[in-house]
This record gives structure tokens, sequence and C-alpha cells, in this order.
């Protein structure tokens, strides 16, 4: 079986790297990856392009072998709802792709984005508020015939699904953890920032600790209206040049008054296609002469932004031209590693729950500090809550060291970035380069984007992607808003059925309950012995009580008690959510001679799972463990105070375990298990997606 495991693994990359894409810029992903050590110091030029406003569920919710509509473990809201069932006041709304045909060149309406809406969608976790905060256009989603480039780009590279948004509101904010690490959350230097006031700030930024370091960085924009003192954003009438504000560099104070000859006025580089020329030249020409900064920055004129009311497919004309750019030099390819994401989500719903760390202990708890995460709020619309995490958005690690139509599930958010950056130069920087912005607690859960790439084996191949000729704008002007119709009849959307290959994630973790009959209380146990800090969201169905957040460190555990007889109930039943499909449902009644089994699991490095169920009840139990992936069943009779054990061998599911325990007699009774035994090698997506 583990020798099918790794033949299966072989072919799903093997048939990534040799898709039959439209061929466009395939002579240059056929060069191999830079092999020196064999290490991320290989890497000698970092590229990032982060483009505007659409969720991970507007873009890839219907792609093969990720985290989207074909969910088996999605929460579920407060009125026992799926969360794709958002509530509309009079009824309910799912993701919706509109009945019109060329959505990938619509100018889609654009949605509220701000921290108030974002904060009611949210909702203390409980995530049900998206229409009224939103509108239905919330809801609408593109498929693979409407944004192909896209798709075709995940599946020739590495797609990361659970790449969240730092800040749960606007762009400035977020666009702030990508060059800060925050938005000066201490409350000092101007900060913090909870919109896009652009005021004006003096908070430290990365890209000078670049600089203190010998670190070349640059910034690839266009002019627009003119980077000066006026118009430092570039941002004009003319929606096809300049950078639409998004590079919030040019907000501190310490770059608007640098010097003529001081390295912070490389935040000022541009183009200036108003005169001639194109967006792309002086990219292409750094590329050409091998002379690329070790970090660069790309940031995009409005039109090409993918912003909602602009054709995403305008950006992947955009995006194309850059890719053409750095391809057009093979061997500065084969060492650079190119990062395309998105600043927020706008107004669009993503259904994963971000985490967010407890505002109260009435909220949940955390090992790791949580300090500078929670806004004291403003007085006015501006309430008091977490930062973020925000929305998950689009990541794609385009480079010779990710190819492959991989998925990677850890969890990352803008700050990931300027980790990736840290571990990158952590040898010539004696690991110095260190962004104090970053908090203890979003640097605990927040990955460093390392897990997307192989270094000691990257693929070979040959990669064509598809032409984006037709995707250049046609014209130069302004047009309507195009607003999707909801359907009359609702399905839920079909998501792509197969696997992808998946890289190895950091998480080892168990949720574990104890029902005591005579106080009527459960004890939630939250273990976790992996490599990252997790979190755990734990939610009563059908309650409006909770949900909860429970941050565990590496090699800690939390627990916390909760009373079942406090509001007069019978039974219970709670979920924990974490990262990478990871759920555990307690369920049952508190009354005496209910079902009691105390359940155990452990992973083995080998991919299987054993369960250890303890019969704390009163009577025997006959007990049923049903694996959804098998779909059998072990039915076993245990006596009172007696254990079964059982192992369960996880490769015909890739290490995917969904095991649902009942006992027969008592209907409300059950525990469920799911998730991933990682290894710490290569496995495969979820094969329930898209089932």
């Amino acid at each position: 079986m583990a020798h099918d495991r790794r033949r299966f693994l072989k072919a799903v990359g093997a048939g990534a790297l040799t898709a039959a894409f439209p061929p466009s810029i395939q002579r240059a992903l056929a060069t191999p990856a830079r092999h020196g050590t064999g290490s991320i110091r290989d890497i000698e030029h970092i590229v990032i392009l982060m483009q505007e406003n659409r969720s991970f569920d507007h873009y890839y919710g219907t792609m093969r072998g990720v985290r989207g509509y074909g969910d088996p473990r999605a929460a579920r809201l407060p009125s026992g709802d799926l969360v794709f069932a958002q509530p509309t006041g009079s009824g309910v709304l799912l993701p919706f792709r509109d009945a019109g045909g060329d959505l990938g060149n619509a100018f889609l309406e654009g949605t509220p984005h701000n921290w108030p809406d974002a904060h009611q969608a949210w909702n203390g976790g409980k995530y049900d508020q998206w229409v009224p905060a939103k509108g239905t256009t919330t809801m609408s989603h593109l498929r693979r015939d409407d944004i192909p480039y896209h798709f075709a780009l995940a599946d020739a590279f590495t797609v990361c699904d659970a790449y969240h948004c730092s800040f749960m509101g606007a762009t400035d904010p977020n666009r702030y953890h990508m060059w800060t690490g925050w938005v000066g959350n201490d409350g000092k230097a101007g900060g913090p920032v909870v919109d896009n006031s652009e005021l004006g700030y003096d908070w430290h930024t990365f890209p000078e600790h670049l600089d203190s370091f010998g670190i070349s960085w640059k910034i690839y924009q266009d002019a627009g209206a003119g980077l000066d003192a006026e118009h430092f954003w570039g941002w004009g009438s003319n929606p096809y040049i300049g950078n639409y504000g998004d590079n919030s560099l040019l907000y501190f104070h310490q770059y608007q008054n640098a010097a003529p000859d001081s390295p912070l006025r490389k935040a000022f580089n541009a183009t200036d296609i108003s005169v001639g020329g194109t967006l792309f030249d002086q990219f292409w020409a750094d590329v050409a002469d091998d002379r690329l900064p070790q970090v660069s920055w790309i940031v995009a004129p409005e039109a090409y932004t993918e912003h909602s009311n602009w054709p995403s497919n305008y950006g992947a004309w955009y995006v194309d031209g850059m890719l053409e750019a750095l391809l057009s030099n093979p061997k500065v390819f084969s060492k650079t590693a190119f990062f395309l994401t998105f600043d927020e989500n706008d107004g669009l719903f993503d259904h994963v729950i971000p985490p967010t760390p407890p505002e109260t202990r009435a909220q949940g708890l955390s090992t790791v500090p949580t300090t500078n995460e929670i806004y004291p709020g403003n007085g006015t619309n501006y309430a008091k809550g977490p930062y973020g995490f925000g929305a998950r958005v689009p990541m794609l690690v385009i480079s010779p060291w990710s190819k492959g139509g991989w998925v990677c599930s850890e969890l990352f958010d803008h700050t990931s970035l300027i980790q990736f950056i840290e571990q990158r130069f952590e040898r010539e920087t004696r690991g110095k380069l260190l962004e104090t912005n970053i908090t203890p607690w979003r640097r605990a859960i927040s990955g460093d984007l390392t897990a997307c790439f192989d270094f000691k084996t990257p693929s070979a191949g040959v990669i064509s992607l598809p032409s984006t000729s037709q995707y250049e704008p046609p014209d130069y002007d302004f047009h309507p808003d195009y607003v999707p119709v909801p359907p009359a009849t609702q399905v839920m959307p079909k998501q792509e059925s197969g696997v992808r290959p998946a890289r190895p994630v950091p998480y080892e973790l168990e949720a574990s309950g104890d029902l005591r009959l005579g106080p009527g209380t459960l004890e939630l146990r939250f273990d976790n012995s992996g490599k990252a800090a997790a979190v755990f969201q734990v939610r009563a169905g059908m309650s409006q009580s909770g949900p909860w957040t429970y941050t565990v460190g590496p090699n800690k555990h939390l627990s916390e008690t909760f009373d079942l007889k406090a509001d007069g109930a019978t039974s219970y039943d709670y979920t924990v959510h974490g990262p990478n499909g990871f759920f555990r449902s307690f369920r049952g009644s508190a009354k005496p001679f209910s079902a009691n089994l105390a359940v155990r699991s452990d992973y083995d490095k080998d991919g299987g799972v054993t369960l250890e169920l303890k019969n704390l009840g009163s009577r025997d139990a006959n007990i049923r463990i049903y694996d959804a992936y098998t779909k059998r069943s072990v039915v076993q009779r245990v006596g009172e105070g007696r254990s079964l054990v059982w192992h369960f061998d996880l490769d015909d599911s890739y290490g995917w375990y969904d095991l649902t325990i009942t006992v027969s007699g008592d209907a409300l009774f059950l525990r469920r298990l799911a998730g991933h035994v990682e290894t710490g090698h290569n496995s495969a997506s979820d094969p329930a997606f898209g089932v």
C-alpha cells in the first residue's frame, strides 16, 4: 500500500507538469532550478506582486484539490446550516455563479470592505452576517472557464489554501502588514491605522531593515500623475497608469522626506508610460541584464489590480507581462521566487473562518501572548476587536522549486512574506534580520512560506500556460459595474473532483473531551505536539453561545470546562476546528445513564491513526466506528469500564481520516474525529474534496 501511495504521488506530480495547457511561456519554465546548496539560499531574487480584493473561494472555491466548496468539514452557523448558507433575513443565499457569460472580463461591482462591515460579517466568529454587511454580490464566484490563466498558474505551480489577509478590513492596513509587519498596533508613530486615511506615519518599515544589512530592494510601478509631494501615490484620473495608491511605503514620512541620495528613494522608482514605453520596461531590462535586486515589490495600475470593479483577466494580462519579463532570462528565473497574492478579499465571501486571538477570558485562552492584537476601538463605528486574521485570499508561489501543481495548507498571512525574507537571509544577517513589529501571536501561528518549496529535489519538466493576449484591455475607458444576479433556484457549486500533491505541514493536534454526568460538565482539552502554534475554534451547535478560540503553542496544551447545566440544557453539541481540516465533534446527553465514552487518538509516523475508547458509562455499550473514506464500519461491544483499541491504516486516503463513533440505544451520542496525519513527507489533498 505504501508503494502504491508513492506511485500515486509520483504520477500526480508528473501529470501536473505535462498537462496540456495552451502553450505560451513553456520555454523558460523548462529551466531547472538553481541547485547550488539545495537550500533556500539558492534563491537570489524574491519578487512579490500583491493584487487587490479577491477572496480564495471567489477565485478557487471550485478548483480541484483545495479547501473550497467541497470542504467536508465546513463549520456550521448558529442556525445549524453549513457556513455556505448565509442568512439574508428572509432565507439563505448560497455561493453562486451568475448566469452571465464572460465573467472573467466583467467589471464586477465592488462590495464593502472596511473594518465595520468586515467585523459585522465576522460577527464575533459566528460568521453569519455576510449578506447584511456586504450585499448579495458577496456570495458570487468565478470558475475555471472564467479565469483559465489563474487556474493554470495554480495547476502549474503551488497554491496556498490557508493564506489569509492579515487584517479584517481595508487595503492599506493589509499592505502595511506586508511592508512593516503591523499597522502601528502599539498606538505610537501614527498608529494604529485601521482604514485608508493615509495621513502619514512614522513607525519603521521592513525595507529599512534590508538597507541596514545591505540587502538590495526596489519597487516596480508606474509614476502615473507623478510621485512627488503633491501626487506621491501616483494615482490620477487615468486608471491604466500609476500605482493605484498601493505603494504603501509612500505613506510614511521617512520616505516622503527622504533626501535625493537616500536609499529610501528606491520607493519612488517608476516607469512613466504617459510619455512612452510599457509598464514592464524597467522590470524587463533588469531581468535581461541580470541586475534584479534581491527583493522586489511590483505595484500595478488600478485597471490591472483585479480590484473587484475591474476584470480579473485584465490582471491576468498584467501578471503574464511580468512573468514574461522574468522568464525572458532563464538564468534569472532559475534563481527567483515569485509570490502572487491579494491584499484583501473586498467584501467577497470565503467559508474558512479566520483564526483570531481571544479578546477576553470569556472568549478563550492562548498560551502565546496576544499583546497588540486587539484594537481598542475609536469610540465611533470602529469598535473594539481583533485586527485579524481576515478572510483567505489567493496565494500562488511561482518558482522552479514549486512547480508541479502542489497545494500547501499551512496557515499564512501577509507577514509570512516578511518571514520568508528573514529566512532567506538568516545566515547572511546571523539571524538579526528580524521584524519586531510582527506580534508574538501572529509570528507563532503564521508560517514563513518555506513549506511551499522543495529545494533538495525540485520538479523538472516543461510547463505551459495559456495565452493572455486576448485579455489586454480593448480600450482605456471606465465601464459600468456588473451586478451578479442570484439564481431563483439555488444549488451548491460543484468543486472539481480529484486530488493534487500536498506539501507537509507542521501540525500534530488533538482535542479530547471528558464528560462528567454528575456535575454536568464537559472538559475539552487541546494538545499540540507539532512544530507550530495552532488555533482551535470551538463552536456550539444550534446556540448563540460562543464561539471560543484557543491558541496552543508547540508542546503545550489548554483545557476548558463547559457547564452543560448552566442554561438548563440536557444535551450538548460542540465542534472543534483547527488548521488543515482538523475537526472534532462532541455530541450527546448530560442525563444520567447516557452514553459516555472517553476517546483518544494517536498518530503513527507511517500515516495511520489509533483510537482508544474507554466506556465510562454505567452499562455495556455497543459501539460503531464508521470510516467515511473506506465506507466501512467497526462494531464492538465494550463492557462498562472496559476499553477498545482500534488501528486504522490510512494509505488509501493518503493520511486523511474521518471517523464517527456512535452507541446503539443513544441516538444523541456522537464523537467524530477527522483530519490529516502528518509524517513530514509529501502527501495528497483530501480525497473528499469535490466528492
